[in-house]
């Protein structure tokens, strides 16, 4: 082995990321590092957009994740603004944050899997099935995550259980942010979709067990990201 091999097979590999996450991890290191400091407005969305070189979706994906770790806040007609110079302990997902959305969905949205495995109608099941085949063809993170708030929604549907179909309805926009935020910073959007084509086989199947189970390995592993998420922001 010459030098150049030598020096080459001590490279680490490089890890490609979104274009959001990119931005994303711009706008944190810019506040994080004080250069963008706590009250400062940041640039507008078109802005942002024309500066790195994507589109205003990316950026918005980016700012919402901003806005999720506690870091900035959007105030409706004057813009965008700093905060804080560091990550909350806890992610602001609208109106509840991460521990208390992962403390309340296993006791609503288990049982709620557990209903519909025996209570779904077919017309439900190919509706729930028709969710994941868009979501497993999807690139787009912000059509994903609402579809992913749809499969949810469809369960909590399917179990004939009104109260469960109006809490999932109502915590739905702090889903759709949880998600986003978790699929910017960790990746989950596939490992997400092989859970879910689980918990879609167990109602399938009429297993109650089964898509209790799946729901909370699903639910569990969405709180082990968030836990990874808010213990890198405390470090």
């Amino acid at each position: 082995m010459n030098l150049s091999d030598s020096w080459t097979a001590g490279q680490s590999q490089i890890v490609r990321v979104s274009a959001a996450e990119a931005v994303f991890q711009a706008i944190r290191s810019a506040i994080e590092g004080g250069q963008l400091t706590v009250g400062t407005k940041l640039s507008s969305e078109t802005a942002l957009a024309a500066q790195y070189g994507v589109s205003r979706s990316v950026v918005r994906e980016a700012l919402r994740s901003c806005t999720a770790l506690g870091l900035t806040e959007t105030q409706t007609g004057k813009g965008t603004f700093v905060i804080a110079s560091r990550a909350s302990s806890d992610l602001v997902l609208g109106q509840f944050s991460a521990r208390s959305l992962m403390e309340a969905r296993p006791h609503i949205e288990v049982p709620a899997a557990e209903f519909a495995a025996t209570r779904r109608s077919t017309e439900q099941l190919e509706e729930m099935r028709g969710i994941l085949t868009l979501m497993a063809e999807e690139d787009d993170p912000e059509i994903w995550v609402n579809l992913d708030a749809a499969f949810h929604g469809a369960i909590a549907r399917a179990s004939g259980n009104g109260v469960f179909e109006s809490v999932v309805n109502d915590i739905r926009d702090a889903m759709v942010n949880q998600s986003e935020t978790i699929n910017l910073i960790t990746g989950r959007a596939r490992q997400s979709d092989a859970e879910h084509l689980v918990i879609l086989d167990a109602i399938q199947r009429s297993n109650t067990k089964d898509a209790g189970l799946a729901m909370a390995t699903h639910l569990s592993a969405v709180d082990t990201a968030l836990s990874q998420i808010m213990g890198a922001t405390q470090a």
